[in-house]
């Protein structure tokens, strides 16, 4: 992904202290925040506490160990929650693409575009446009297999967090405190602390892989608009990570691309913070041509991605990402609904074959009906966002949304976009892959983050040297 900005770089191509500042003085910066946290802290301790330990019991019982209901639905078509997927198939090998367990499966039906209005309640609105818009869309719906699992470190710390993450003293909308290892908030009380379960949810504790971004545009044609390899690690899930050892940031990733042949060689950094206000984002780009690394626009908010042509912005990375803060969430509540879940046949598939000329290719796509959350945000007092009102659906077993819906000023629905989840069992764990983000009003779409066929693979490693994620580091490659 290519950054761009107006900013001078800092002292030789490197970072500069990066502290909130409310005026030019430092000193009364740092006092005036001091005081505005301690207060605040008071506050928000008698009136954001964690769930109580005999609410956090529930993990243990009615409860899986984050937090989904471990009972199948009345009508046998979401089974009972029986551990997930723990162990990869026969003859499997590391950083190899992942077999579909269920190659065998056939649909049980389809919805198309003659009667999905059967099928209305289950369904985001996003879908329903696009069925509206091309009589070919179709989604095949398969049998329903809760295969989510998670390490045990990992368990175990969701119930901790149950009873001890909390609202930052900014408030919930800015950050989370006293949570480390696993999702913060496996019973949630509010909007907001569903969305922050799905920024923290798990993907490994560090990952490398090499991924493309396709722009696929109104007429049909399509281009390969990025390649880049990327490193990322997730501080937040350290092996032994407490709420004070992590840093405050609880992602950071590294990408250099190496496609199109214009753009060989550019590159960015990003650090994604755990409370918006007291560490900020940080992001600093890389021009070869330059041979200097400058600050650049965060993975947040409604900034335009520069390799999608105007179909995506930074915060609708994996569905939605960056920070929480220009909305006001509402919780809606928990449904049904036909999700894109265990797609690791997709992932077998040619880009070529994936991509169509007004949508993916339905026959590549897996449906299941699964329990998620829903949140709808809103543009919160005194925010500014390019779309003011946006819904997620959260799955139960992951915490990952799996959709997006997105409306613009005029209250017109926009932008439909929704992911993929590729299951990995001998980590455990089943994360969120490629994305499909679709502008319903001038037609095309983008998919992205895709790491489909041609051998490529997601692979999580150990986690990197600080230093990997550092301005300088970025640097150093422009020298290469």
């Amino acid at each position: 992904m290519t950054f761009w900005s107006g900013r001078s770089s800092p002292p030789n191509g490197t970072t500069e202290a990066y502290e909130p500042r409310l005026n030019n003085r430092p000193a009364v910066n740092r006092l005036v925040l001091t005081c505005g946290i301690l207060f605040a802290t008071a506050v928000a301790s008698s009136t954001a506490l964690a769930v109580s330990p005999q609410e956090a019991g529930q993990l243990k019982t009615s409860l899986t160990p984050i937090g989904a209901e471990r009972a199948g639905n009345k009508e046998g078509t979401i089974p009972a929650w029986s551990g997930g997927f723990t162990a990869a198939s026969a003859g499997y090998r590391a950083s190899t693409p992942h077999a579909d367990p269920f190659a065998s499966e056939k649909p049980l039906f389809s919805i198309t575009a003659a009667d999905w209005d059967r099928y209305a309640e289950k369904l985001p609105e996003g879908a329903k446009a696009l069925f509206r818009k091309y009589p070919d869309y179709r989604m095949d719906i398969y049998p329903t297999h809760r295969t989510a699992a998670f390490p045990a470190a990992v368990y175990d710390n969701v119930l901790r967090n149950a009873t001890r993450a909390h609202a930052a003293p900014e408030g919930i909308a800015y950050g989370v405190e006293g949570a480390a290892g696993g999702i913060p908030f496996p019973i949630p009380k509010n909007g907001t602390e569903v969305v922050w379960n799905h920024l923290l949810a798990f993907w490994g504790a560090a990952r490398e892989l090499h991924v493309n971004t396709y722009v696929i545009a109104p007429d049909g044609t399509s281009q390969l608009s990025a390649g880049y390899n990327e490193i990322a690690d997730f501080p937040y899930y350290y092996p032994g990570a407490t709420p004070a050892s992590y840093g405050g940031y609880y992602f950071k990733t590294l990408h250099i691309q190496n496609a199109p042949p214009s753009h060989v060689g550019e590159g960015y950094l990003d650090w994604q913070p755990i409370d918006t206000e007291r560490y900020k984002f940080a992001a600093w780009r890389l021009l070869p041509g330059e041979r200097r690394v400058r600050r650049g626009p965060s993975l947040s908010y409604d900034v335009p991605d520069p390799e999608a042509s105007g179909f995506e912005n930074l915060d609708e990375y994996y569905i939605f990402f960056g920070g929480p803060d220009r909305y006001d969430w509402k919780l809606l509540g928990k449904k049904e609904m036909y999700v894109p879940y265990n797609n690791n046949r997709f992932y077998q598939r040619p880009v070529s074959e994936v991509i169509g000329a007004k949508h993916a290719n339905p026959s590549d796509l897996r449906y299941e009906l699964h329990r998620v959350w829903v949140v709808e945000g809103t543009l919160a007092s005194g925010k500014h966002h390019i779309v003011p009102r946006r819904r997620l659906y959260m799955d139960e077993d992951t915490w990952l949304a799996l959709y997006s819906d997105s409306w613009d000023e005029s209250g017109k629905l926009w932008k439909f976009a929704h992911g993929t989840t590729y299951l990995m069992p001998e980590v455990p764990a089943l994360i969120l892959g490629s994305q499909f983000v679709y502008d319903l009003e001038l037609g095309g779409y983008v998919f992205g983050f895709s790491f489909n066929g041609e051998g490529q693979t997601y692979r999580i490693t150990a986690p990197h040297p600080p230093s990997t994620f550092s301005p300088e580091a970025l640097a150093a490659r422009a020298v290469r």
